[in-house]
């Protein structure tokens, strides 16, 4: 049985006519279907969670939308050896895509999904921080704390992002993150690796966490990462001066990532990261507000995905 989560509001509003193209395709290969919209935030979510709490049957998820449908969906599976995962972008950034090498064809990943010819097992990580109480969110691509959280909040925010809707692509991003870089501000903290290994910083304006190499649509701020290794790669921008993270971020835009002054890289199982300010946090850019310790852990191969 194939399970559709859909978002319609996708890529500006073309998710529901994507969509549509889409059933027609389903209906012609003659499966058992079943298709759920999402009208707002969370619904992707409970969805998720109500096919997934008493799965007696094996069945197939499929998220139709961009990186945050498929962090949504992500979040409500009750993960298990009967369900099997599938994802076909419609959003703006399709990280996650681009980080499984899939086609951006929507036809084509259906194609796919529908006649598979491997199913495989990737990881996921774990965000963690305290709010009154313990508060989890998995994540497929990456998460963060500082200047790139920033900037995922600004393209939340409905009353900030005024015209950054109608952008194509990863302009919405580079439009949002040079706002964000007026009033980007540097925190002292640290890191501490897989329990053992602490590493302090005076000046960090950002550690991105990747279970894929790239956020914000290409922004390729992890070369080494890698999807089923039971790692994490973590970039770490600290510099005195503001003016450095051009550069970086540059390289990151360019796709050409590598070793700058003020720019660190580190594998990992599992993190604490603390700064000294609260900064703000997402995971696949969603909003997990302002924190000054966050956790991360990969969890590996646990996921069942089509891939190819």
């Amino acid at each position: 049985m194939y399970y559709f989560i859909v978002n319609p509001n996708a890529h500006g509003g073309r998710g529901e006519k994507i969509w549509r193209k889409l059933e027609r395709q389903i209906i012609r290969s003659g499966i058992r279907y079943e298709a759920y919209q999402t009208e707002e935030p969370g619904d992707a979510r409970r969805i998720a969670a109500a096919l997934t709490a008493d799965m007696q049957e094996p069945a197939t998820i499929v998220a139709v939308g961009g990186d945050g449908t498929v962090n949504e969906v992500l979040n409500g599976l009750a993960i298990s050896e009967r369900l099997t995962f599938g994802y076909i972008p419609t959003g703006y950034g399709n990280d996650l895509a681009r980080g499984l090498k899939l086609s951006g064809k929507p036809g084509k990943c259906l194609k796919r999904i529908l006649n598979p010819a491997e199913i495989c097992r990737v990881d996921y990580g774990i965000l963690s921080y305290e709010d009154e109480e313990p508060v989890y969110s998995r994540f497929m691509v990456s998460s963060g704390i500082g200047f790139d959280a920033a900037v995922c909040h600004r393209l939340l925010d409905k009353n900030g992002r005024g015209g950054l809707r109608q952008i194509p692509g990863r302009g919405r991003y580079v439009l949002a993150g040079l706002k964000q870089l007026v009033t980007a501000k540097a925190s002292r903290g640290y890191l501490i690796l897989d329990g053992v290994q602490r590493i302090e910083f005076n000046h960090i304006y950002f550690v991105s966490v990747h279970n894929h190499g790239s956020e914000g649509g290409g922004f390729l701020f992890a070369p080494r990462a890698v999807c089923d290794d039971g790692e994490l790669e973590l970039c770490v921008a600290h510099t005195a001066s503001k003016l450095r993270l051009f550069p970086v971020l540059f390289d990151a835009y360019r796709g050409h990532l590598g070793r700058r002054r003020g720019v660190h890289f580190y594998r990992c199982k599992e993190a604490v990261i603390h700064v000294d300010q609260p900064m703000p946090v997402h995971a696949d850019g969603e909003n997990c507000f302002c924190q000054e310790e966050v956790r991360v852990r990969c969890v590996k191969k646990k996921l069942r995905m089509i891939l190819q």
